[in-house]
């Protein structure tokens, strides 16, 4: 059975939009961060934090079985391994890298496109998601929602 859930906007491409508008706004207006070696190295950091985070996101929905594509209907309910702190690991993932980037970019464009990123991620993709996780997994779902955060 298939469950109908909305339109919901393919994740990566939302996040390499925003970097895209973020990278022709510097292009067009320079808004440039005080450049150092913490920026590029916590950069580094992030990115590398968000590569580990997916990564074990993604192998955990595989080892159990249900789907990691956005547009795919879920098996089961995860509560645990990074669902235990985020009910959207990928998305904090891609966020992570998202940062990393900016800040080896060294531009604040990125930073101030952030909120509306957030905004469309939230609207556009994970509020469809937990739409169709409610409807599948009911109360189990509800009670997990009021246990972990969406994002952090």
């Amino acid at each position: 059975m298939r469950m109908t859930f909305g339109a919901v906007l393919p994740p990566p491409l939302v996040y390499l939009f925003f970097l895209g508008a973020a990278y022709l706004s510097d292009r067009l207006v320079a808004l440039r961060l005080p450049a150092g070696a913490w920026g590029e190295a916590l950069g580094w950091l992030l990115i590398g934090g968000g590569i580990a985070l997916m990564l074990w996101a993604g192998l955990f929905m595989l080892r159990r079985r249900t789907t990691v594509n956005p547009y795919g209907t879920p098996r089961k309910l995860l509560v645990d391994g990074p669902f235990r702190v985020s009910r959207n690991p990928i998305y904090l993932a891609d966020s992570l890298i998202y940062g990393g980037v900016a800040l080896l970019w060294g531009s604040l464009w990125p930073w101030l496109l952030l909120p509306a990123l957030v905004l469309v991620m939230q609207r556009g993709v994970i509020v469809h998601e937990e739409r169709l996780l409610d409807q599948l997994f009911g109360a189990d779902y509800r009670a997990y929602r009021s246990r972990v955060r969406r994002w952090l």
